[in-house]
């Protein structure tokens, strides 16, 4: 899907930094899709150590490594 975007250009230079991407596009969906797997990692973790799935065996240090 395309869109059109305000962003800074400062900002934008530095989603490119950070990913790596010398083109705008790839950069942002790279920065976009890395900002969803932590949220998605994060809430997991979150309900894991509410309890919501019961026993689970991993401990908290290998529960940290997955966002790494």
């Amino acid at each position: 899907m395309r869109i059109t975007i305000d962003i800074e250009e400062s900002t934008l230079e530095k989603v490119m930094k950070f990913t790596g991407e010398t083109k705008k596009g790839p950069a942002i969906v790279k920065a976009a899709t890395d900002f969803l797997r932590r949220k998605m990692v994060s809430d997991y973790a979150r309900r894991v150590m509410e309890g919501e799935f019961g026993d689970y065996p991993l401990t908290n240090d290998e529960l940290e490594a997955f966002d790494r």
